[in-house]
């Protein structure tokens, strides 16, 4: 196998910036899956450290508080969200598929992992009691509705009452509320049931418009 050298090439260590995200992604990493399992409150920042395979202090020098931890848990998976749906409610919105179920499908399989939507929840009511939280809560919140918004606005002829990123909220509502009576009575309200019940609030929305 030919060396290095011999391809021309030199091996150069990584970067200190390069070390210092590998170890934030591997923390984030290790986060996503205690809090999903474990939840916010019995989460401890040394059960993350451990798991990462790094220090508390590591963790205390890319993150200022479990909260801190927490949003970059959350902020991740709501930019992984919008990239990935994006695309599919673009192509649907413009004729390559039915919009209505694919904002079924999108916000009704939102919350499929239910152990994340337990910690969401349980980090929600924690956010409610500290008010310091919330604006960087509810922007991360908004950004993940954004794609149903800009579908919404760009359907021709539609007419709404209320501002696209107004029943985008509604939507996301609708979601995070079936998913909790999902975590509550899991005999009655499933997955399917939850796009069901999408469909048809999104055909309400979307089909009776003037041309």
């Amino acid at each position: 196998m030919p060396t290095a050298a011999a391809t021309g090439r030199r091996r150069t260590a990584p970067t200190r910036a390069e070390r210092q995200a590998r170890t934030r992604t591997e923390l984030v990493d290790a986060a996503e899956r205690l809090f999903s399992g474990q939840g916010f409150h019995a989460t401890s920042l040394d059960s993350v450290a451990d798991a990462a395979g790094y220090t508390k202090g590591a963790v205390y020098s890319n993150f200022a508080s479990k909260e801190d931890l927490f949003f970059a848990v959350y902020e991740r998976r709501v930019d992984r969200h919008v990239e990935q749906i994006r695309p599919v409610l673009a192509r649907a919105r413009d004729g390559d598929g039915d919009l209505a179920r694919a904002l079924a499908e999108i916000a009704g399989r939102r919350e499929h992992d239910t152990g994340w939507l337990a910690v969401f929840l349980e980090f929600w009511t924690h956010v409610v009691r500290h008010p310091e939280h919330r604006e960087r809560f509810a922007a991360a919140h908004a950004r993940a509705a954004e794609p149903f918004a800009d579908a919404l606005s760009a359907v021709r002829g539609l007419r709404l009452q209320i501002e696209p990123r107004h029943v985008a909220m509604a939507g996301f509502a609708l979601a995070t509320g079936m998913g909790l009576e999902r975590l509550t009575r899991p005999d009655d309200v499933d997955v399917e049931l939850a796009v069901r019940v999408q469909e048809l609030w999104a055909r309400a929305l979307i089909e009776p418009r003037e041309g």
